[in-house]
């Protein structure tokens, strides 16, 4: 779910601010911009995160405002000669004549290093920080579930509103069946009679392959199994498994149905299900 979220402080002298950005996607998708000074705070950010907005594309930004407390960024020489000699070896090794090495090095993990070094309890106030940015974003996804549970909810009472336009309908539907059945087997004895104890049994046999009492009845029960799932935090993967169970009985009842009227409601209630579907996209 979308969402966004800022916190700022005063810490050792220096603001601080912490921006989270978060978009959908199935699974965490964390990208972190940090000051030189807090690199060491990245392996704790990657498990705290996860635990606080649970999944989406987060993008985590903390910066130090202000110019007199910036930190001193320096070329980590050391490890910049380090560099410098193993591409010349490799160089070598390739009969490689180009020894324009200094752009490939500046472009080098840790090739440059910060003069200072946040002290643990100025890290330990960012990650407060964090955390009070990481909570404006739940806030922001709270209000937007809010108005995407109503919408579907809509969507929702659509199908459930045609089930019972189907099930009002599926009586006539037997009896018309049987007319058709019992006028194709006259035309068929053309003036002989029939056994009718034989003609019944076979007739509630047939009719047995166009019944769709069981799978409106289970249309029933997933949709109100749906409606309560969605009061259940973190429930956004088990809505996707209910709304397949919702489309495979959907699409049994089409196809059972061997009916004109029934067919228009299934449509309908196909299309109400693909838009539970996208919105489904947007749910933890």
């Amino acid at each position: 779910m979308t969402g966004f979220g800022k916190a700022s402080g005063q810490i050792g002298g220096k603001t601080v601010d912490v921006e989270i950005r978060s978009l959908n996607s199935k699974q965490l998708d964390l990208n972190m911009r940090l000051p030189h000074s807090y690199y060491g705070l990245e392996p704790e950010l990657r498990t705290l995160v996860p635990g606080l907005l649970d999944r989406g594309k987060v993008d985590l930004y903390i910066n130090i405002a202000g110019t007199e407390n910036k930190s001193k960024i320096m070329l980590n020489k050391t490890l910049a000669k380090e560099y410098a000699k193993e591409f010349k070896a490799l160089a070598k090794d390739l009969n490689e004549k180009n020894t324009q090495y200094l752009p490939l090095i500046l472009r080098m993990p840790d090739i440059f290093k910060s003069e200072e070094k946040a002290e643990k309890k100025e890290l330990e106030a960012v990650l407060v920080l964090v955390k009070k940015a990481a909570e404006m974003v739940s806030k922001f996804r709270q209000q937007e579930g809010k108005a995407l549970k109503k919408d579907i909810e809509s969507h929702l009472a659509v199908i459930e509103g045609n089930e019972k336009k189907i099930d009002k309908h599926d009586p006539s539907r037997i009896e018309k069946l049987k007319e058709r059945l019992l006028a194709k087997i006259n035309e068929g004895l053309n003036g002989r009679s029939a056994d009718m104890n034989r003609f019944e049994q076979e007739i509630i046999y047939y009719i047995e392959k166009f019944d769709i009492n069981e799978e409106k009845t289970r249309l029933r029960n997933h949709c109100n199994y749906f409606r309560t799932t969605m009061n259940e935090p973190n429930g956004g993967r088990k809505l996707g498994f209910i709304v397949q169970e919702i489309g495979r009985e959907i699409n049994t009842i089409g196809s059972k149905a061997n009916d004109a009227e029934i067919q228009r409601h299934v449509v309908e209630m196909k299309d109400e299900l693909e838009k539970i579907k996208e919105q489904l996209l947007n749910i933890l």
